[in-house]
């Protein structure tokens, strides 16, 4: 059996879930697009191909090789993308949730049955139909949950908006010693530039004490400086627009002074490097085109 711990963002994992990009389709249609960046490149005809996906998926693998990590794949559904586990599930403590994602993706849960079933059933909860929620809109930070959600009148509107009210009601009910701080983030449909599709797209912690966060994220002024507080000015790397929209704040970290980050940000890396970390460079900006990026691809189930 598998016995779940996962307490904070940054521990020493020990054991993953990491997607797969094999089989992963067709470029969708317009109309079958999740999300305003996906939509752009289906537009403009730089969707990404699957081969170069494969190949960046299985240079994360190898990190994850590397620090002799256990990792399990979804098996493997045809033509169907399978790349970010993070939307499906996530823990708690020693508790997985199912995540009640979109409809059309309701599979991607099925293909990870087999990890399931060596999780003592007791330890699994499902959430009611009503309660939306994802695993890239939570991160557990001490006694914190974080959870990035959408509170405007036009939730059901938007595609972009995944964690509800009653997704951040469900976390507290079930979590009662645990503090949970709810983040309000800017959502568009239309504008990746403008929209944090789950809470990891705009701010993540990093290390013991340092955070990646983009101040335009969140919708109110104030969740934002409860970040600047909690972490201190000078631990946090304030990422551009630019930046939100290439997943800057979207790394892994694999343990305290370890973080898998894209080779191509080089301001982050640079900046990581300078505060002691160990920096696995690896590319993965065919991925980001589906506003999604390292930590949407893993759904970590132990850390030490």
């Amino acid at each position: 059996m598998l016995k779940l711990s996962i307490n904070d963002e940054t521990s020493r994992l020990r054991t993953v879930v990491l997607g797969v990009a094999n089989s992963n389709g067709p470029t969708p249609s317009i109309q079958e697009a999740y999300d305003p960046k996906s939509l752009e490149h289906i537009r403009a005809g730089t969707y990404p191909k699957e081969e170069d996906m494969v190949v960046e998926m299985e240079a994360f693998n190898q990190i994850f090789e590397k620090y002799e990590v256990t990792v399990f794949r979804p098996e493997i559904i045809e033509n169907y993308n399978q790349i970010f586990t993070r939307d499906i599930g996530f823990v708690i403590g020693d508790v997985f949730i199912k995540s009640n994602i979109l409809p059309e993706r309701v599979r991607e849960l099925d293909a990870i049955q087999y990890v399931i079933d060596q999780i003592q059933p007791e330890k699994v909860v499902t959430p009611p139909e009503e309660v939306h929620i994802e695993g890239g809109d939570v991160m557990l930070w001490d006694d914190y949950v974080f959870i990035g959600t959408y509170k405007g009148s036009d939730y059901k509107d938007y595609i972009t908006a995944r964690t509800n009210r009653a997704g951040v009601q469900f976390i507290k009910e079930l979590f009662p010693n645990k503090k949970v701080k709810e983040f309000d983030l800017i959502k568009s449909k239309i504008e990746a530039r403008d929209n944090a599709l789950h809470l990891d797209c705009c701010f993540q912690p990093v290390g013991k004490d340092k955070a990646i966060i983009y101040k335009r994220g969140f919708r109110e002024e104030a969740d934002y400086l409860f970040l600047v507080q909690l972490f201190g000015e000078e631990n946090l790397f304030h990422i551009t627009r630019k930046e939100m929209y290439s997943m800057c704040s979207n790394v892994f970290s694999i343990d305290t002074n370890v973080v898998v980050s894209e080779k191509k940000f080089s301001r982050l890396n640079k900046w990581l490097k300078k505060q002691g970390f160990i920096v696995e460079k690896i590319p993965y900006a065919e991925i980001s085109k589906q506003e999604g990026l390292l930590r949407c691809s893993t759904l970590p189930l132990i850390r030490d």
